[in-house]
């Protein structure tokens, strides 16, 4: 097939150079892929693609495209290519493997969205972040035998996950829903208006991020924690003097899936450490079991602050708020935090301020996971209003206020905003604002 942009832009080029002039930018071209178009597969054009392109692919009912598909042509930042499914009778085209992956993104500047992505047999990861500015949304990944997404250790960047959709993958202790790492310096992964549940195996969310920003995400049924946010598995182990993670955990339901007793685990595993920042604002927690902990630090860290969350037990019984016996501080113990709503019968921090504490937070409907504030809930107009950093360890780039409410069980076509309504409440749902969707809206991916 004869490519008209080649020919164009040979011209352009040409009239530039002699005119002295720079260069056009190279016009993009569109393919689609599917029933009846140009191309039946996503693999004929992976070959053909330069920055700007733009590549539909129509769905096939409940067929799915069965290859691996792995994109080596690079996008720019200011001209990443696009792969978009295209609903055929309102459903996404779907991707799967019986291969080790299904779709892997070895080359920089993508967008990734509207498919739905499988694998089966010897799949090892449905989708492989290998590279830098990736962005994913409006996709949902399922029914993966082992990891949902993986990011690899080495030559990979910033990923955007955007009203995403992850369940039923993992298996055993080592393979995760999201399993994320980055290898380039500065590197930012980010997920927003995202759902994951129902994990068969490994924690529903694990990172070995430079940084991550974990915003307005409902997060349930990890087969161990929900999110596990720790440092580079690098064959060191984590030297303390080497810039690592920092992360910021705003806005999120996160809710215990199973009988393991934690929620969260930060600094480390046994094979990285961080010695990062961690930061968890606004968030509401459930936790499942009594003589549960929240948050479980482990190995190498420099501090954790906690303002405006809710932590509250579905049995209504006391947990540990932050289990520290495993840490290893990398300035001496540093907690903080304001204005927290924690269960009666907790253990709590002594170094947190403006606790509240009670037998119930007043919510909607806490057996049918209604999470918002109802009338009268203690939470209401009860967050503080400016969130400080402990002194000397400052979080860089924190988010604030939250602009968004999470959703509820679901990935929503738009973004349910959260508009002030007097003083900021506590935790992930502000009462009085209705979860109004708006257009999507795309923060930026700040690196550090």
């Amino acid at each position: 097939m004869h490519r008209t942009r080649l020919s164009l832009g040979a011209i352009a080029l040409t009239a530039a150079l002699l005119a002295g002039w720079p260069a056009a930018p190279a016009l993009a071209t569109t393919y689609e892929v599917g029933p009846g178009k140009p191309f039946a597969r996503l693999t004929e054009v992976v070959d053909l693609l330069d920055p700007g392109d733009l590549v539909l692919v129509y769905g096939n009912g409940a067929t799915a495209y069965d290859e691996t598909v792995i994109f080596e042509h690079p996008g720019t930042a200011a001209q990443p290519i696009t792969i978009r499914g295209v609903r055929v009778s309102g459903r996404r085209p779907i991707l799967t493997s019986s291969g080790r992956i299904t779709v892997e993104f070895r080359a920089s500047h993508y967008v990734f969205e509207g498919f739905e992505a499988t694998g089966s047999g010897e799949n090892h990861r449905v989708l492989y972040h290998h590279a830098d500015d990736i962005t994913v949304r409006d996709t949902l990944i399922r029914d993966c035998p082992r990891n949902g997404l993986l990011g690899a250790d080495q030559d990979s960047g910033s990923l955007l996950l955007d009203h995403v959709e992850v369940t039923r993958c993992g298996n055993g202790q080592f393979e995760h829903g999201i399993y994320m790492a980055t290898g380039l310096p500065g590197a930012v992964f980010r997920m927003q208006h995202s759902y994951i549940h129902d994990i068969n195996g490994g924690n529903a969310v694990k990172s070995r991020a430079n940084r991550n920003e974990i915003y307005f995400n409902w997060i349930e049924g990890g087969f161990y924690h929900e999110l596990e946010l720790i440092g580079p598995d690098d064959g060191t182990g984590g030297l303390p003097d080497s810039p690592r993670e920092d992360s910021d955990v705003v806005g999120n339901v996160l809710i215990a899936g199973s009988d393991f007793p934690s929620l969260v685990r930060v600094g480390g595993d046994g094979t990285g450490q961080s010695w990062g920042r961690y930061r968890f604002v606004n968030n509401t927690f459930v936790v499942g079991q009594a003589n549960a902990s929240v948050i479980r630090a482990f190995d190498g860290l420099e501090s954790i602050e906690l303002h405006n969350n809710v932590f509250v037990s579905a049995a209504g019984a006391g947990f540990t708020l932050v289990r520290t016996v495993e840490a290893e501080w990398r300035d001496g113990r540093v907690i903080a935090g304001s204005n927290n709503w924690i269960q009666s019968g907790s253990t709590i921090p002594p170094e947190l301020t403006g606790t509240l504490q009670g037998t119930s937070p007043g919510l909607v409907d806490l057996t049918a996971n209604d999470l918002r504030p109802a009338a009268g809930s203690p939470l209401i107009d009860a967050g503080a209003g400016a969130p400080a950093s402990p002194a000397g360890h400052a979080f860089p780039n924190p988010l604030f206020p939250p602009g968004a409410h999470p959703p509820q069980r679901t990935v929503a076509e738009g973004i349910a905003a959260r508009r002030a309504v007097g003083p900021i409440d506590i935790g992930a749902y502000e009462f009085g604002t209705p979860p109004e969707l708006s257009e999507r809206l795309m923060l930026p991916l700040l690196r550090k």
